[in-house]
């Protein structure tokens, strides 16, 4: 499938749902794809991306952004701590933002550097042991302690469970969002992202179904 064609797709979707055309920012998930692949998809205009670990972003973007104007970057993995100040410098957008001690790295870092990447509440909707980011229950709580240390809230992000039907986890997420006055859902893969978009998706992370299968 190309980049053409899911971009059709989504704008397919927008209007079934009532919404503008280009109402959905289409995230291109290039972790682990050949650059050939990547440089292909900037040649054909698209300009915004994501990848899952920073190390891999830090390896192959700053030349990209160099050839190419106007890149908008989005981390969508995990961040550790460790990687906090490399990933400020980085990225555009952070999709994880998982747990206090994360935000009040973030908090020093801003105050520090005068910048924040817009930021993301990640939501274990599923409530999985293995996956990050907050409990649904909890949500609330750290969406304010996080606005009491100034960052940056966009909105939630969620990675329903494999086995179960996505639309309850994004509407439970939109739910979340709305209750919190936030405007930003991360939500919706190559798989499931046009039944994001029917639930209000700002965001959508498509990778295989744009680049092919990884190497």
């Amino acid at each position: 499938m190309s980049l053409a064609e899911i971009i059709t797709r989504l704008h397919k979707a927008e209007s079934a749902a009532g919404r503008a055309e280009g109402d959905t920012c289409l995230i291109a998930v290039s972790k682990r794809q050949p650059d050939a692949r990547v440089v292909d998809v900037l040649e054909q205009g698209h300009r915004v991306f994501g990848e899952n670990q920073v190390k891999e972003a830090a390896g192959k973007w700053p030349d990209f952004r160099a050839r190419f104007d106007g890149v908008e970057l989005h981390l969508l993995g995990p961040l550790q701590t460790n990687k906090a100040r490399q990933s400020m410098g980085l990225f555009d957008a952070i999709h994880s933002l998982d747990r206090p001690r994360l935000a009040n790295m973030l908090a020093r870092l801003a105050q520090e550097l005068g910048h924040c990447p817009q930021l993301f509440i990640q939501v274990n909707t599923g409530e999985e042991p293995q996956k990050s980011g907050v409990l649904p229950d909890d949500a609330d709580g750290f969406v304010a302690e996080c606005r009491a240390l100034d960052l940056p809230i966009a909105g939630l992000m969620c990675i329903p469970p494999v086995e179960e039907e996505p639309s309850l986890h994004f509407a439970l997420l939109g739910k979340i969002a709305a209750r919190n006055g936030l405007e930003g859902l991360s939500m919706g893969m190559s798989g499931d992202f046009e039944r994001a978009v029917a639930l209000g998706a700002t965001h959508v992370r498509v990778g295989s179904a744009i680049f092919g299968a990884r190497g």
